[in-house]
């Protein structure tokens, strides 16, 4: 559980449903099987993982976003959050990557 890695990779390009989608994130990010599959689960784990850099990329954002759209922005809002939590203590060592291609944009 919370291993550290250089990059925490969530690939949803083949998510098919919300439940599916909740599992990617518990895997990537190494969470453990209680997860609760939420919103409030997902802030809380974030929030557990604070303390040390996060470099997080984000693939098959339009799949994700063509199929569950305010879902998919409520994700990207509690990750836009997260990186700006506690007056931006930990701003520095958070990075949010959404990949496309070649194309890498960071949340800011």
């Amino acid at each position: 559980m919370y291993q550290f890695k250089e990059v925490y990779t969530l690939d949803f390009s083949n998510v098919e449903n919300y439940l599916e989608m909740h599992f990617v994130i518990r895997d990537a990010l190494d969470w453990p099987d209680y997860y609760g599959c939420n919103w409030d689960a997902f802030w809380d784990c974030l929030n557990n993982m604070l303390g040390r850099p996060i470099h997080v990329e984000i693939i098959g954002l339009d799949n994700i976003e063509r199929k569950f759209g305010e879902t998919t922005r409520k994700m990207l809002d509690i990750l836009r959050e997260f990186k700006h939590c506690e007056n931006n203590k930990y701003a520095d060592e958070i990075r949010i990557i959404l990949v496309s291609g070649d194309i890498k944009i960071e949340i800011q």
